[in-house]
C-alpha cells in the first residue's frame, strides 16, 4: 500500500530521564517519530521522511516497518550522524537538556559512554534560515510520497520547512500541516511567515512560541491567531500543553477552547508532536477542524502516560475512541 500520509522531520537517538519510570538510553525519537506515533493511533499507510547515518540501528528501522510505517523516505547518508538528544525531568516535570553528567549522578546512575562529548541543541543552534544538515530535503522525497494526499512538516529550520511545503503542495497533497521551529518564532520573522502560511491547511505553534512571535505587539491569543489566519492559513491551533488547545477557523471565523484530556502524566516528551499527528488524522477523516483537534488531543493524552515515541500504539484497544467520545462533551465554543 502506498503512503497516504507523509510525516517529515528530524530523527533523534534519545537519552531520556523521565520524571517516573525507567530511563530510555539510546531509544528512537525525534519530532518525526512522535508525530508519526500520534498519527498511527488513528491511521495507516504512513510514510516517514527524514535523514539518518549509516550508524542508525537497522533494528529500529525494521521495527518502524513492523508497526506499519513506510521507511523508503529515510535517507541514509554516508558515515555517521550525531543524532543524540538528552532530556531530564524533575519530579515537577521541569525539563533540562544541559549537564547530563550531573543528572545521571543525581539518580545514582552510570553515565553512558555514548553521551561523552554531547552538546545540547541550545549550544549548537544554527541560524534559523540555514538548512539543518539532518533535515530532509526535496531531493530526499521518493516520488511515491509526492502522490500522498496529506503531509505534516515537523519543526526544523525555516528554509527546509518552506522547501518541503512547496514540494508537497506541488504534488498531490491537498492537506498540509506545519509545526514551527521555536528558533524562528520571533517578531523579526512575522513578515516571512506570510509566504510560509499562505495555502497551508493548519499551523500548530505552542502558546509560548506564538507569544514570542508577537512579543511587544499584543497579548491576545485570538488576535494573534486572526493575524496568522489572514496570511492564508485555514486553521490556527495554539497548543497549550496541560491547558489544552485554542482552535481558530480562519475560513468560518469560529473559535474553540479544548481542555486537555485528564490523563495520568508520566512523560510529556513529544506530546505536542503526537497532537499534530492526531490532528492530521482527524482532519482527513472528517474535514471538521474541531474533530481534528479532538483527535490530536487524544493522541497527546496517550503519549504523556508513558515514554517512547510509539507508547500510544501499545495502549488498550478502544481507549483512544473512548477518550474521543468523552472529550467531545468538554469543548467550549467561544
Amino acid at each position: 500500500m502506498e503512503p497516504r500520509f507523509i510525516v517529515a522531520g528530524l530523527l533523534r537517538r534519545e537519552y531520556l530521564l523521565p520524571p517516573v519510570g525507567r530511563p530510555l538510553l539510546d531509544a528512537p525519537g525525534g519530532h518525526l517519530l512522535y508525530a508519526a506515533g500520534g498519527l498511527r493511533v488513528w491511521e495507516t499507510a504512513i510514510g516517514l521522511l527524514g535523514r539518518v547515518g549509516e550508524d542508525y540501528p537497522f533494528r529500529w528501522r525494521r521495527d518502524f516497518e513492523e508497526r506499519g510505517f513506510d521507511t523508503r523516505g529515510l535517507k541514509v547518508l554516508p558515515g555517521s550522524l550525531d543524532l543524540r538528544s538528552f532530556l531530564a525531568y524533575s519530579e515537577t516535570f521541569e525539563v533540562s537538556r544541559n549537564n547530563p553528567v550531573s543528572h545521571f549522578a543525581r539518580r545514582g546512575m552510570t553515565f553512558p559512554k555514548a553521551l561523552l562529548g554531547y552538546h545540547p541543541p541550545s549550544e549548537v543552534q544554527e541560524e534559523p534560515r540555514r538548512p539543518h544538515p539532518h533535515a530532509p530535503t526535496v531531493g530526499d522525497i521518493p516520488k511515491e510520497y509526492l502522490e500522498a494526499s496529506s503531509a505534516h512538516i515537523c519543526p526544523m529550520d525555516f528554509t527546509s520547512q518552506g522547501q518541503l511545503l512547496v514540494a508537497f503542495k506541488a504534488g498531490l497533497a491537498t492537506t498540509v500541516t506545519l509545526d514551527p521551529e521555536p528558533a524562528y518564532m520571533t517578531p523579526g520573522f512575522l513578515k516571512d511567515l506570510r509566504e510560509l502560511l499562505n495555502g497551508l491547511t493548519a499551523f500548530l505553534p505552542s502558546q509560548e512560541e506564538l507569544q514570542s512571535l508577537f512579543w511587544g505587539k499584543t497579548n491576545d491569543l485570538w488576535e494573534m491567531a486572526e493575524t496568522l489566519g489572514s496570511y492564508g492559513c485555514e486553521l490556527i491551533v495554539i497548543k497549550g500543553g496541560g491547558l489544552g488547545q485554542y482552535l481558530y477557523d480562519a475560513v468560518g471565523k469560529q473559535r474553540w477552547e479544548i481542555p486537555a484530556y485528564p490523563s495520568r502524566m508520566a512523560d510529556p516528551t513529544g506530546a505536542g508532536d503526537a497532537f499534530c499527528g492526531g490532528f492530521l488524522a482527524g482532519y482527513r477523516k472528517t474535514y471538521d477542524p474541531l474533530e481534528a483537534a479532538l483527535h490530536g488531543n487524544v493522541s497527546a493524552s496517550l503519549k504523556v502516560e508513558g515514554s517512547g515515541a510509539f507508547y500510544p500504539l501499545d495502549v488498550m484497544p478502544g481507549l483512544a475512541q473512548a477518550r474521543l467520545e468523552a472529550l467531545r462533551n468538554l469543548v467550549h465554543k467561544v
